[in-house]
């Protein structure tokens, strides 16, 4: 019941809907309560009628006349309180239901809003089908909660309350002998509702786990299908999906167990009614009419007790999709945005991409060494910055400081003075942009993937970023242009292409300050030194940073920053560097060396 007050916000918002709903809920039991009522005036007024015979064995036209007249009243007020149950009963449906409609909508857009503020901890934490599984059939849950739990079992409340005023009205020593059997019931479905909840949990986990297995399965499908794997794969899947039927089926077996025993209690209750009802009759203590009243009181009354079992397991199931749910929303943000917490945030003018990096120190979780240590550098507007280093010497991890996908243990990340934790995280990512070494494609448009930050842009600043990024002769070897269609995660481009794509989408915002994390190692030497050529020209007075792995990219940039072990050991221009004879002039020998040989080999194969 904790778990579930914490949709109370949800129903506040529509209350008024909710509380006409309930009312009218109540109104139509009423309805339904009154029917007996009148069948009951019948029944006696038939019986009066005959005992006013004479005879008492063969009614009289006239005791026939007063029976058929009597009967006209009771007759026409069933129909109409039937047609009122009815009217009032669609009415408070469409009004809950409604409110379960809306209240996923607004759980949806919350759990959305919320994930897309997460960091690299949560998403190590919760897999991408774990994920899916809670925003759709949890969130499923929680709609079917709201808009059929709480009205079934308020019709089931109303419907026995009701229905138990009318019996006590009618008959206060039947309607207490016929309450017996409800302390039973209420044990026997606390005990089952305990196994039903924890069942259910297990039930949504099984289901997030075939959910992230399909995913995981078919994102890798090409390395499946290229380690012949297919057939394994199929075993496993079956091992999984096994596991979330055999969940299920437990489940179900618990479930029907509780249905079972409710109609057997319910039972007692009509043994209680039919066999003290009789006596209470032949005494002459009720007439007929109240016992044939009761017994239509008793199925009101009986019906929620049959439909217990359904009802515990829906609000077990309802329980347990909430709990999933507010799992991941009481997840708290890695990176906080304390700048829009703030109401009194000022305004920030544009940035003119002047960095200041001051005693800067990262450190992952569970490592015992920092993985960038007293990092400190400084950078003008317009120029480009080139970080070079050994595979895990702290670029990328770097790279993202800048932008707040993970924030310092220590040291301050300034642009044009301000630490970058005093801007809104909005206005940051606006200002700064980062482009991946792997790049990630949306299954849409060319021209709307480069265009991503702002669909309505001109199609020139497109082309414009396109030519800067050496893609305009790809795109016009499409037939469609940049309306061709990439498939999932531009899986119809190869690595290259991929890359100059995500570089033109990065190139097109045109931020003060630009980061390319390696963004050309699936790129041609020729089609990069295209681009680098060019990169000065199109940004001009705007500040670039690149991480590279190749001397003939770093080359390009007005100065260099080598890391190694997360500190910085050499910085200074290429030429500079080379003359230190340090890492990098010894970088430098390598891949010329290297190319040299590359250079040989291509050589030889053309004579041959």
């Amino acid at each position: 019941m904790k778990v579930l007050l914490r949709l109370t916000p949800y129903i506040k918002q529509h209350i008024w809907a909710f509380s006409f709903g309930l009312f009218g809920l109540l109104g139509a039991r009423i309805f339904e309560a009154l029917i007996p009522l009148y069948v009951k005036m019948g029944i006696d007024n038939i019986m009066a009628a005959q005992s006013a015979n004479e005879t008492g064995d063969i009614l009289s036209p006239e005791s026939i006349a007063i029976a058929q007249a009597t009967l006209v009243y009771p007759a026409l007020a069933i129909c109409a309180c039937v047609v009122a149950q009815m009217v009032v009963t669609i009415i408070s449906r469409i009004l809950i239901r409604r409110i379960g409609i809306y209240a996923a909508f607004d759980i949806r857009n919350q759990l959305y809003g919320h994930m897309q503020r997460q960091g690299p901890a949560f998403f190590a934490k919760f897999s991408i089908g774990d994920l899916m599984a809670r925003a759709i059939n949890d969130v499923s849950l929680i709609r079917q909660f709201l808009a059929g739990t709480t009205r079934l079992t308020s019709v089931l409340v109303f419907t026995a309350v009701v229905g138990l005023g009318f019996m006590f009205s009618l008959s206060a020593q039947l309607a207490l002998i016929v309450i017996l059997p409800l302390p039973v019931i209420s044990v026997v479905a606390w005990i089952y509702s305990k196994h039903i909840y924890k069942q259910s949990h297990i039930v949504q986990e099984g289901f997030s786990r075939l959910s992230t297995f399909v995913q995981e399965n078919l994102n890798g499908i090409r390395t499946v299908q290229a380690m012949a794997q297919e057939q394994d794969e199929v075993r496993r899947f079956g091992m999984v999906n096994d596991e979330f039927a055999q969940h299920n089926q437990t489940l179900f077996i618990t479930n029907s167990a509780l249905s079972a025993w409710m109609p057997i209690l319910a039972a007692t209750a009509t043994l209680i009614i039919l066999g003290y009802g009789s006596h209470l009759v032949t005494t002459g203590e009720i007439t007929l009419g109240t016992f044939a009243a009761f017994f239509s009181y008793l199925a009101l009354l009986l019906w929620p007790v049959r439909e217990a079992g359904a009802m515990v397991t829906q609000w077990q199931r309802g329980a347990s999709g909430t709990q999933r749910v507010f799992e991941v929303l009481d997840y708290e943000p890695e990176i906080r945005d304390y700048a829009s917490e703030d109401s009194a945030n000022p305004e920030f003018p544009e940035l003119t991409g002047k960095v200041s990096v001051r005693h800067l120190y990262y450190q992952y979780v569970d490592k015992n060494k920092y993985a960038l240590e007293d990092i400190n550098f400084d950078v003008e507007p317009g120029e480009t910055i080139a970080i070079l280093g050994r595979v895990g010497s702290g670029k990328s991890t770097l790279l993202r400081l800048f932008v707040r996908l993970i924030d310092p243990v220590k040291g301050d990340i300034l642009l044009d003075g301000h630490p970058i934790n005093g801007f809104p995280l909005d206005f940051l990512r606006h200002q700064v942009c980062l482009v991946l070494q792997d790049p990630f494609l949306f299954a849409d448009s060319l021209g709307d993937n480069i265009a991503y930050d702002r669909p309505d842009r001109d199609v020139s600043d497109i082309w414009e970023s396109a030519d800067a990024a050496a893609l305009r002769e790809t795109i016009e070897n499409f037939p469609e242009g940049l309306q061709t269609i990439l498939g999932e995660r531009g899986v119809t481009l190869s690595g290259g292409q991929k890359q100059r794509t995500a570089l033109a989408r990065g190139l097109v915002r045109m931020t003060p300050l630009l980061i390319l994390d390696d963004c050309f190692s699936a790129v041609d030497t020729e089609t990069e030194e295209h681009i680098l050529s060019g990169l000065k020209s199109v940004r001009q007075n705007l500040t670039t940073l690149l991480v590279s792995h190749r001397v003939s990219t770093a080359r390009h940039a007005d100065r260099i920053i080598v890391l190694d072990e997360g500190k910085i050991v050499e910085m200074g221009s290429h030429q500079a560097l080379l003359e230190s004879n340090g890492f990098y002039a010894d970088l430098e020998k390598a891949q010329r060396v290297k190319g040299g040989m590359l250079d040989q080999i291509e050589s030889d194969e053309a004579k041959i």
